[in-house]
């Protein structure tokens, strides 16, 4: 399966063309969030997103809401609403917590990881966690020399240890990637990247 991830566009039209064609040889598509600059025209953006004609699963980050995301995506085709959320295709699952941006710790995802995440992911061929905060402790967390990324999110990635790890929010990092044990973290940034999975 070919996807194609991005994350902080913020908005930008020439990344958003870089995004539609990059799209047409995706099978599918991916928002970590922080699509708009606080949700401006974020109608405008989602018609625009819908418009590549593919699957997309969104997660908001700390520009947009979560019930605004929530409510809107269910007026297009190809959106998806992912927040806490899964979405399965055969023997993958997408695991979807948007928003935030700045805590160290997140009970909330402890709690839906705990009594929801870890049961949707056992057996599956691949996983796939997408949140908008990067997790602690990795290349994808990491400005000037310190991390600012999330512990409860890296504590659930060496539980489970998904297959795939997309995270945004940090510009700084966009483009970087890691390879833990088997998991790759990305932070794909406002152009993309496509991943074959």
């Amino acid at each position: 399966m070919k996807l194609l991830f991005f994350a902080d566009l913020h908005g930008d039209k020439e990344s958003m063309n870089i995004l539609r064609n990059k799209a047409k040889d995706a099978d599918g598509i991916v928002c970590a969030g922080d699509f708009t600059r606080m949700e401006r025209d974020i109608e405008g953006i989602m018609k625009n997103l819908d418009s590549f004609g593919k699957t997309m699963l969104m997660i908001h980050g700390n520009h947009e809401d979560a019930d605004t995301l929530k409510d809107l995506c269910q007026k297009y085709k190809n959106l998806n609403y992912l927040h806490k959320g899964v979405f399965h295709v055969g023997d993958y699952v997408f695991l979807g917590y948007g928003g935030d941006g700045f805590s160290t710790n997140d009970p909330e995802f402890e709690k839906v990881a705990n009594k929801f995440f870890k049961k949707e992911a056992e057996g599956k061929k691949r996983i796939i966690l997408v949140t908008h905060m990067p997790p602690y402790g990795t290349e994808i967390d990491k400005i000037e020399g310190e991390h600012r990324g999330n512990k409860s999110y890296k504590k659930f990635i060496d539980d489970v240890k998904p297959h795939l790890v997309i995270s945004g929010h940090l510009h700084e990092t966009a483009g970087k990637h890691q390879k833990i044990g088997r998991t790759l973290l990305i932070n794909p940034g406002k152009d993309g990247v496509t991943v074959d999975i």
